[in-house]
Order: C-alpha cells, then structure tokens, then sequence
C-alpha cells in the first residue's frame, strides 16, 4: 500500500525542538514504508485570516492572499494521506505565524484535508504543551479527520536547541503517534480497497444563539 504523510513544522526556528520531535515520527513512519514529507513553514510574516470570504466565493482552495506558504500548502495536501503538525509553545498555545497559516488553509482548502488522519505536536520548555497541542487538534475535529493518538498527549520538552533530544519520553510518544498513524493510513486504505469510501457530506445548517425580534432596526 503507497500511503504519505506530511508533517508540518510550525516552528519560526527551522532546526529547533519542533523540528527534532517530529523527525522522530518522521523516521517511525519510514520504517513502516510510509512515504513523508517534513515541510517548514519559515519564519517571514504570515498573514492572518480576515474573514473576507472571498475563498469561499471562489472556490478552488486557494487564499486570496498569495504572498505566504499558504496556498503551497493546500496543494500539497491533495496529494497527501495523513498529517502531523508541530508547534513550539508560545503563551500557553501555537506559534502565532502557525495558527494564523491554519485558520486560512483549513477556511480555503479544508476539503484536501477532510477525512484524512492527523495529530497535533506540541514542544515546550515546562508548561502549555497540552493546550498548544490541543490548539492544532481543533482544526482536524471540526474538519472530519480522524484524530491519531499516542501512548501520552503528543507532547515533548526541550528549550535549548536540541534538548528535546533528551526527552526519552517524549521521543517515545513521537515513535507511538508515527507507528499508529501507519496502521490507521494501512487500515483506511484496505477499507477503500474493499469498496469502503468515506461518508458523502450532509449539508450543514449555520445557527447561532441571537433572537432576531430583540435586535434593533
């Protein structure tokens, strides 16, 4: 079975912690015959969503604003099966520049990541890991993706450029996340093989929690 998995540094440091922690996974996952990408997101500005809309009138999963990685990213994804995305912890959450890079893919080109495994890593120096992973977690649960865990959260700690290294723990977690993701990717695509596809989209009624009649004008 040829299955493929991107990972995601998120990192504005592109050999820091991030990008060791998912090297790990990365290795895991070739050893067992899972093709990989790791992808670094790069530390020049990305820009933020503003809810423009102009994504959604186009269609076509692309991002009207074309000056970042962004609509490089939702191409690649197409052609990808799985994802693993890493973030160092800033504040308790996600890099900024990575969270700002998430909210425009997934509003633009949700649809090439949708029913597809993915898992959310997090390297802290002490605290925040669980909620920056947590963070990145959201984006695949409201997008119809199979969330993939580990023997622990997927969690490891580092701070100076290559601590995480020490993290035995850690490293371990990473290894278990990578091996998982394979037999999930292995499992979906014997199911396609066996005439098993993935659930037509029912149409999604937008509600909100507002009485119309106390609204003035």
């Amino acid at each position: 079975m040829f299955v493929k998995v991107l990972l995601i540094n998120g990192s504005p440091r592109q050999k820091g912690n991030t990008h060791r922690a998912l090297e790990e996974a990365e290795a895991a996952l070739e050893a067992e015959g899972v093709e990989t990408e790791l992808v670094w997101i790069g530390n020049k500005e990305i820009r933020g969503c503003i809810a423009c809309g102009i994504c959604s009138k186009n269609g076509g999963g692309r991002c009207v604003f074309d000056t970042d990685c962004c609509n490089e990213l939702i191409a690649k994804a197409a052609g990808f099966d799985g994802f693993i995305v890493g973030s160092p912890v800033y504040y308790a959450g996600m890099a900024g520049s990575l969270r700002a890079l998430m909210d425009r893919m997934f509003y633009a080109g949700g649809a090439n990541f949708r029913f597809k495994p993915a898992a959310g890593v997090a390297v802290a120096r002490r605290a925040g890991a669980v909620e920056a992973a947590d963070q990145i977690n959201k984006y695949f649960q409201i997008n119809c993706q199979p969330l993939v865990s580990s023997a622990y959260w997927g969690l490891a700690y580092g701070r100076g450029p290559g601590e995480v290294a020490g993290d035995d723990e850690g490293l371990h977690t990473m290894r278990v996340l990578a091996r998982n993701m394979a037999w999930m990717l292995k499992c979906l695509e014997a199911g396609r093989a066996a005439g098993i596809e993935a659930p037509e989209m029912e149409p999604k009624p937008f509600t909100n929690f507002v009485r119309e009649d106390l609204l003035e004008g």
